[in-house]
């Protein structure tokens, strides 16, 4: 209850003071200081046939991860003002991927899913300099449902940041390119680890040639150990998206990432996890896509098996999407897993496989003042 004290007053004094900051804009110079405030809401339905006993369904989930409730995967109240000279965006946020993305932040930071400003350094808007809490430069896929083209995440976003506390900088010199260089806390942390006195590193390079393809090549290098066992880690997130007609899109990716056994150490361990979704407009309310992917993390990098063995599997998933409206989107999606080996939580013992269907509803507001 005290959490939602906090939100709510930390709410209210944010859109007081960016209310208050609107009203004086407009008295000094009458310009448009591009207000906006908007909401999302993601509620969902699982049912996992393997029954896991406990509260979530599989460890390494970090989205819609609630077996057989109704729960709110993710609620954001966005507040932003943004114009050609400079930005500044708050976000606060609550549910089970709140839960479960941010549960090594400390109390009212797991709320905060993102916080940052930004200013243009040159007069044609090209270069920017941010700072605070963003979406990170990995991986294709939004924690925000509607933005994707499948109800739940692929394991290549799920084992990979969804956001970063730091510094980048951003290079637009066309539309064709982008170029970023970031400096961060770690792999997904607002808090920096204990004992670890590195910053982490980052860049992106994403390439348009054309409005039907996009090619993007993203990479992490840091560690996330204290100094006295530090192991660099060293990642690249490769990706292209495709329209392939006014109605068929394809996505293709492959995340790549290395880890030292030890620290100064010679050896790495790796893992590597390839994914494509193929994505299908039947009209304007109808869509439905299917995806393909593997992961293969034999040393448990990315991922911690409750069984000890090696984290190997290969996912298929079908859903159906129907959106009466551009604000609202019904979902259903069948996901199915397979391993050799004996990794999924099955009541009280672990299976090579599981199967489980996801149900959503949810809803996107947005007002520009």
């Amino acid at each position: 209850m005290n959490n939602i004290r906090k939100i709510g007053a930390l709410s209210l004094l944010l859109s007081l003071t960016m209310l208050h900051a609107l009203q004086a804009q407009d008295e000094e110079d009458n310009s448009d200081l591009g207000l906006s405030i908007s909401a999302f809401v993601d509620a969902y339905y699982a049912y996992d046939f393997d029954r896991p006993t406990q509260g979530y369904r599989q460890s390494f989930f970090y989205n819609h991860n609630r077996h057989n409730e109704f729960n709110i995967n993710l609620a954001l109240i966005r507040m932003a003002v943004e114009n050609d000279r400079y930005h500044a965006v708050v976000t606060l946020q609550g549910g089970t991927y709140a839960q479960d993305n941010y549960s090594p932040e400390q109390d009212l930071l797991q709320h905060l899913h993102e916080a940052y400003a930004g200013v243009a350094l040159n007069a044609s808007g090209s270069l920017w300099l941010d700072a605070g809490v963003f979406a990170s430069n990995l991986g294709f896929e939004s924690a925000v449902s509607m933005d994707n083209y499948t109800l739940t995440r692929s394991l290549v976003a799920e084992e990979s940041p969804y956001f970063l506390s730091g510094a980048k900088l951003t290079y637009t010199p066309s539309d064709q390119w982008l170029f970023m260089a970031l400096v961060s806390n770690g792999w997904q942390h607002i808090q920096r680890v204990d004992g670890n006195s590195l910053p982490a590193f980052g860049s992106q390079i994403q390439y348009m040639p054309n409005d039907n393809i996009l090619l993007n090549w993203s990479t992490f290098i840091g560690s996330d150990d204290p100094d006295a066992t530090r192991r660099m880690r060293y990642f690249n997130d490769i990706f292209g998206t495709f329209k392939l007609s006014d109605k068929l899109d394809l996505i293709a990716g492959i995340d790549v990432g290395w880890q030292q056994t030890a620290k100064e150490s010679s050896t790495y361990d790796s893992w590597i996890a390839p994914v494509a979704i193929l994505h299908y407009q039947i009209d304007d309310q109808w869509g439905s896509a299917v995806r393909g992917e593997y992961f293969n993390d034999a040393q448990q990098i990315a991922v911690s098996t409750d069984s000890g063995l090696g984290f190997k599997t290969t996912s298929v998933s079908w859903n159906l999407d129907y959106q009466p409206d551009p604000k609202v989107m019904c979902r259903v999606e069948g996901r199915y897993f397979s391993s050799p080996n004996d990794i999924f939580n099955n009541g009280e013992v672990l299976s090579d496989s599981n199967f489980f269907i996801t149900a959503s509803l949810a809803v996107k507001l947005n007002k520009d003042f």
